[in-house]
């Protein structure tokens, strides 16, 4: 679960960093909702706030939002979904590459509103919405967990979040686990063959026994350095 600590120091969303503006294009970002103001909402207002949802339904979630704002006419303050993605390349099981993007946040949409009763009972009630993120109200001598207060996020927050998905190192992703057979294809150990003892998806890197001089010896690989056998 990717780190929820998002309690903002600050309520004012500052989209622009010291490098400059955000280009948006990474961003799987609505394109329908309606930003206009027919009713003299102040948008200037509308802050960044997160909300969990349920495994594997971001995008499920941001099309039934994006249309539930129109139909209960708040989407002049619903006015952005977004879905924090950034590009990976995933090694399949026959060795070929394939892009993908991958998700900074998974189980996490970001929402651009105004809150208020409205628009809090629209996101909250849309199907595979689990919360807002933010502080929760302590019951007294209660073990029922209390409401939840949604909290926006401070502009150096959505900063980090910006700068994340748009970051262009890309993250590699195999499909390989623990007791797997792997050829290696590169580097100094060359079609060396072993068996897969540890993977750590988040460096990218495995270890797998190699028999160098008839001796099983833990070698350090990265995931571009093989390939899965049948």
């Amino acid at each position: 679960m990717p780190n929820t600590d998002f309690t903002p120091k600050s309520t004012t969303i500052n989209l622009k960093s010291d490098e400059g503006s955000h280009d948006l294009e990474d961003w799987e970002l609505d394109s329908d909702l309606d930003s206009s103001d027919p009713e003299n909402v102040n948008i200037s207002h509308a802050c960044w706030y997160v909300v969990q949802v349920a495994s594997s339904c971001e995008k499920k979630v941001k099309a039934t939002l994006e249309q539930r704002a129109i139909t209960l006419g708040v989407n002049n303050r619903i006015l952005e979904i977004a879905i924090p993605q950034t590009p990976a390349i995933k090694i399949k099981k026959d060795g070929s590459r394939q892009s993908v993007e991958e998700k900074v946040f998974p189980g996490y949409i970001l929402v651009r509103m105004i809150l208020d009763e409205d628009t809090m009972m629209a996101v909250r009630s849309t199907p595979n919405v689990i919360n807002f993120v933010g502080q929760e109200e302590q019951r007294v001598n209660s073990r029922i967990r209390g409401h939840i207060n949604p909290m926006p996020l401070s502009g150096r927050e959505i900063d980090r979040i910006f700068k994340r998905a748009l970051e262009k190192s890309t993250v590699v992703k195999v499909d390989i686990v623990e007791g797997d057979r792997i050829l290696v294809t590169c580097g100094p150990f060359k079609d060396f063959q072993g068996e897969v003892i540890e993977v750590s998806g988040e460096r990218s890197k495995l270890k797998a026994l190699l028999s160098i001089f008839g001796r099983e010896t833990p070698v350090e690989l990265e995931f571009s350095q093989v390939n899965k056998q049948n």
